[in-house]
């Protein structure tokens, strides 16, 4: 009898797409503040509609960002610079609301003021800063790619990615910013991939394009660069279907076309929906904020384990109550893909070892108080090889192995 093929999807989306470009314009501003004062304590948000955007949210910093210069720069750097697209960066309009973050909230955060700091040891600081809020957060890796991510959304990325670079490159002429990718994978019986079932893109595109050129062109110069040089003979990719705007055209895009948000694509900005996620979104928070830097971190403890050989694919679960620094709760799940006799118990064991999960360790660790988060806003936070994505380090896999032969 044969078994039914095992398929699974994950979509990404283009820094065009509506959502996307809220949570650039929110990790933008971010990086402004950060930039002029590393303590600032953010959690900006953005909205769009047809020609309109919306910044609101609470922000604490000793510097000044102009809101109206970062949003155009933002929007004009995507590419939306005229009607004709249906956003023009210099004309939208701005509308502006941010407070004082809440005194209550500060309070469990910042407990030293920085004469303090100066004066406390490291260990004494770590303990005095707890968690911005309560909980919980997840993070994951996997052997299925170089760079252990899941299959299926690191493919989504990187054509989505290429999407925007023959767009902005000239390479594929008439395409605007707004797009989507999705990718779907073959499983076999032992849960690895084995091949590409299905590939769809869905670009915004000049009023003159055919359908039959755009699918063309997305082929020559998108899906196979892209499939070729992720896949190469891993991964069977001579029998996948493409799909090309499967409803025939797509002129509108953008905020003109969809409302956008920030934080409304969590799942495009972690693991497609291979692991659970705690709901708490990314952009538009600085680091105190456990929903982005503990996200990282156990991205961080995931990407060791695996790199160290200790599992196939492993999730991560931290948990946190505002104001206290260490965590209420630490799971690591192996999915029973513990590799040469170590066992789950051991890498949990180990993890608590050598992983200080206290935010304000997190912070130290990972060197988070830095302008770096505007490039993680589109694209995924997780999987990429620049230097600045420090939680995709795989620096703790010699202390993981030493702390599993200590026992």
């Amino acid at each position: 009898m044969t078994k039914e093929r095992r398929l699974i999807s994950a979509e990404s989306v283009t820094e065009g797409h509506p959502d996307k470009v809220c949570d650039q314009i929110s990790d933008a501003i971010l990086d402004d503040m950060l930039r002029q004062d590393p303590h600032s304590h953010v959690a900006v948000e953005t909205s769009a509609a047809i020609g309109q955007f919306l910044v609101f949210g609470e922000v604490t910093s000793s510097g000044y960002s102009d809101i109206q210069h970062i949003v155009r720069n933002v929007v004009k750097n995507i590419g939306y610079t005229s009607s004709e697209v249906g956003l023009d960066a210099d004309s939208c309009g701005v509308l502006v609301s941010l407070t004082e973050q809440s005194a209550e909230i500060n309070q469990g955060v910042d407990r030293l003021n920085p004469e303090q700091e100066s004066a406390v040891s490291r260990e004494e600081r770590y303990e005095a800063q707890g968690a911005g809020d309560q909980g919980i957060m997840f993070g994951y890796a996997c052997d299925e790619t170089d760079v252990l991510m899941p299959l299926p959304i690191y493919l989504s990325h990187r054509l989505a990615y290429r999407l925007a670079q023959v767009r902005k490159e000239g390479i594929v002429p008439h395409l605007r910013p707004d797009g989507k990718t999705q990718v779907t994978i073959e499983y076999d019986d032992d849960d690895r991939p084995v091949r590409v079932d299905t590939v769809l893109i869905s670009t915004q595109h000049d009023p003159e394009v055919g359908h039959d050129w755009l699918m063309e062109q997305l082929q020559e110069h998108v899906i196979k660069p892209v499939l070729e040089e992720v896949c190469g003979t891993r991964i069977r990719h001579d029998d996948y279907r493409v799909l090309v705007n499967p409803t025939g055209s797509f002129i509108l895009g953008g905020p003109a076309a969809d409302a956008g948000l920030t934080g409304r694509k969590i799942i495009v900005d972690t693991y497609g929906g291979a692991a659970h996620h705690g709901g708490g979104a990314f952009s538009g928070k600085d680091p105190s904020k456990v929903d982005r830097s503990a996200a990282y971190a156990t991205r961080w403890v995931a990407k060791n384990i695996v790199a160290a050989g200790l599992a196939h694919k492993v999730e991560v679960q931290v948990a946190y109550a505002i104001g206290v620094a260490d965590p209420v709760s630490v799971n690591v799940n192996t999915f029973g893909t513990e590799i040469g006799g170590v066992t789950r118990e051991q890498i949990q064991a180990a993890v608590r070892k050598v992983f200080d999960l206290r935010p304000a360790a997190i912070i130290d660790e990972l060197d988070l108080l830095r302008p770096i988060y505007l490039k993680t806003a589109a694209y995924g936070h997780f999987g990429r090889t620049d230097p600045d994505f420090t939680w995709e380090a795989t620096d703790k896999v010699d202390e993981l192995k030493a702390a599993i032969a200590e026992g």
